[in-house]
């Protein structure tokens, strides 16, 4: 780590003390790590560092380091990283074995005594004027994370428009497959108050360009509370950056993490639990967690339930009337959906009250029933409708009746009880 000289005086927390003030110098340990992520940039490196330490000299007024996080660099950037780490005290230079933007950051942050961790891109792409505001809700406490945004209201972009529609297209992607409410995902100017990271970055895999989106739809579903800056941002021309590569490697990312936090994997409510928010959901005595879980997987099971339906109504009403094949193809699925529902829907496992809920299950079905029957009487007693007219009646019906099974097998069927085995 780098040299801190000591100092005898009582430590000033500057996170608890929102105004900047002359005292904020007699900390012993940074309260800014700004890290500068690199691979193979031994032309631009000292430069941006130069640059920044004297920007962070001029206007940062507590303590601070630069540290420069070299991942596997294979021309002379370990040198002159390590010249700049002997040459200014505040910048440190730490030398990684494998590649990988994300792991740098991961590693460095990780390891970081600062109480607010940050990082930009070597190219100085963001102007630097955005970086007071960026880490100023952070050490106020009024943020956990702030991020620059080159797609927000206020900010100047210089660009290509090729990168500006994959930028967009790719926020747009990520708006709706993950549901983020975030503007900019990838710009590579953000900030982080440590006891956050601590806390979300075991659960960040990806290494590469992807960390960073990574990282945000975490916080963001934890609960953390997300400051975005408008900034000014040059394209450099000069980026070694794969477009193509990045781009399929960052939907692949989007895959991973939509299939973790859909299947439960990615442990949301612990992360919320940490950070000190509200569960997604109350707390219900005897009542199972795990509402979007279950939701998805109920609405597998009522979907190949509902084709079962469906092709058996069809079927069957050859032979019987209209209200004769709902009965039968209702009944038939029926039964299948709520074993389905007990062993993947809600985890209930063993014979253990196995009767008793298909028992309870049957009077669900008898509500479904009411509800289907129902339409098709209504819809005979206005009209002598077609086959197409009675699929259309019987779809709607079942519609409404899979809100009602959904609710009253979550809420009385699989209610957990004492001695019931359930996961």
């Amino acid at each position: 780590m780098t040299h801190e000289s000591p100092s005898e005086a009582p430590e000033a927390d500057p996170m608890t003390t929102p105004s900047p003030t002359a005292t904020a110098t007699l900390t012993t340990t940074p309260v800014l790590d700004v890290v500068v992520p690199v691979y193979n940039e031994e032309r631009d490196l000292a430069p941006c560092v130069r640059k920044l330490h004297a920007d962070l000299t001029q206007t940062f007024p507590y303590r601070f380091r630069i540290t420069i996080a070299n991942n596997a660099s294979t021309d002379g950037t370990r040198a002159v990283a390590d010249e700049l780490a002997a040459e200014i005290e505040e910048v440190e230079a730490v030398h990684l074995d494998q590649k990988g933007r994300g792991r740098a950051l991961n590693a460095v942050w990780s390891a970081s005594d600062a109480k607010v961790l940050a990082y930009m891109d070597v190219d100085l792409s963001t102007d630097l004027a955005a970086l007071a505001p960026l880490v100023a809700p952070l050490i106020s406490g009024h943020s956990d994370i702030a991020i620059g945004s080159r797609l927000a209201r206020g900010a100047r972009v210089v660009r290509g428009p090729k990168r500006e529609f994959i930028s967009r297209c790719y926020n747009l992607i990520l708006r709706g497959a993950l549901a983020i409410r975030f503007s900019d995902a990838q710009c590579g100017f953000k900030a982080i108050r440590a006891d956050v990271a601590r806390r979300l970055l075991p659960h960040v895999e990806d290494t590469g360009w992807f960390f960073d989106t990574e990282l945000l739809v975490l916080a963001e579903r934890a609960g953390a509370r997300i400051h975005e800056v408008p900034v000014d941002w040059v394209d450099d021309p000069d980026s070694r950056v794969d477009i193509v590569a990045t781009a399929v490697a960052d939907l692949k990312g989007v895959a991973r993490v939509g299939r973790g936090l859909l299947t439960g994997r990615i442990p949301i409510g612990e992360l919320r639990a940490q950070l000190g928010r509200a569960p997604l959901e109350p707390t219900t005595p005897g009542v199972p967690k795990g509402l979007f879980r279950q939701l998805v997987r109920f609405a597998a099971i009522g979907i190949a339930s509902t084709l079962a339906y469906l092709l058996l109504f069809v079927l069957l009403r050859g032979t019987f009337t209209a209200q004769g094949a709902n009965l039968v193809a209702l009944l038939a699925t029926a039964i299948a959906n709520t074993a389905a529902n007990r062993r993947f829907t809600f985890g209930v496992r063993g014979r253990h009250g196995a009767g008793r809920h298909q028992f309870e299950g049957l009077i669900v079905f008898g509500l479904c029933l009411a509800l289907t029957s129902g339409a098709l009487a209504l819809l005979h007693h206005v009209t002598d409708p077609g086959g197409g007219a009675e699929l259309a009646a019987v779809v709607g019906a079942n519609l409404l009746a899979t809100v009602v099974r959904f609710l009253l097998l979550r809420n009385w069927v699989f209610r957990n009880r004492p001695q019931e085995s359930t996961s």
